[in-house]
């Protein structure tokens, strides 16, 4: 590679400490494949409570650890845990907080329904990222977000975190998947990122409520996607036409391949 590249990884989900999944495979394999080409790396995810922190030798950032942040009013404690994938050398950093993340679930309740509060974990979780971000002093050249409840990254990026130096000439990209696009918020989403401190008219997308309303949150704010060959809905994939984003779509995107990995390698390059 010409120029080694800073990237954060803001993933939903990453292989083991995850069942393996189209998603969870990318947060794992894109992360340490770019690792291997000399890019320098960071990766974050959720600490859901049905990740076994004994076996995935997980312990607390105290250094890291300790702010409160501000959700809907109340005060919620931000931890930060660390873990280790050896064979890939790649080291990932959870966001936990007993409220939001304990539950022995990933998004949605034994009976399938979304849970009614994925909206304020979805907030804390992009704020939490930024924050310990901060924390480490490392400035990402790119944020490559990587499931639903990384959406709200691009937009606190862009509109939030936009002085800050660490972030003001970071670019975003987001992979888009065709998962729970159909599941809704809470109808006070906007109210609650108003609260978060965006303006209406930065977040106004988000109003339908659902995550294809995030999806479409997360493209206006980005500077290029990626999609696999799963399909895309038809009004993602018009709102996509509309924005004029660069975007590259795989026919199959196998992120374990190293010519894959070269190929998003050079699309962070044509967004840079």
């Amino acid at each position: 590679m010409e120029e080694t590249k800073k990237v954060l990884y803001v993933c939903s989900e990453i292989f083991p400490y995850l069942p393996e999944s189209d998603i969870s495979s990318v947060g794992r394999y894109l992360p340490s494949g770019i690792q291997e080409l000399g890019g320098g790396i960071r990766a974050f995810m959720p600490r859901y409570g049905l990740i076994n922190e004994r076996r995935n030798q997980l312990h607390e950032v105290i250094r890291l650890s300790g702010m409160n942040l501000v959700i809907d009013g109340a005060d919620h404690p931000l931890v930060i845990k660390v873990s280790s994938i050896a064979a890939a050398r790649m080291q990932v950093y959870f966001i936990d907080n007993e409220d939001y993340f304990h539950r022995k679930a990933v998004d949605c309740d034994a009976e399938g329904k979304f849970f009614s509060d994925n909206d304020e974990r979805a907030i804390f979780f992009a704020h939490g990222v930024l924050e310990t971000v901060k924390k480490l002093r490392w400035k990402p050249d790119v944020v490559h977000c990587i499931g639903w409840i990384s959406h709200l990254v691009p937009v606190m990026l862009k509109k939030l975190y936009n002085n800050d130096p660490l972030f003001e000439d970071t670019k975003v990209v987001i992979s888009l998947f065709n998962d729970k696009m159909g599941e809704k918020f809470n109808e006070n989403l906007v109210s609650k990122l108003e609260a978060s401190g965006l303006e209406r008219s930065d977040v106004e997308l988000a109003g339908g409520c659902d995550v294809a309303s995030l999806a479409k949150l997360a493209v206006r704010y980005a500077d290029g996607v990626i999609t696999g060959a799963e399909v895309i809905s038809e009004e993602i994939r018009s709102y996509l036409e509309e924005s004029g984003i660069p975007v590259v779509q795989f026919e199959a995107f196998d992120p374990s391949d190293p010519a894959t990995v070269e190929a998003v390698y050079r699309f962070y390059e044509k967004i840079r």
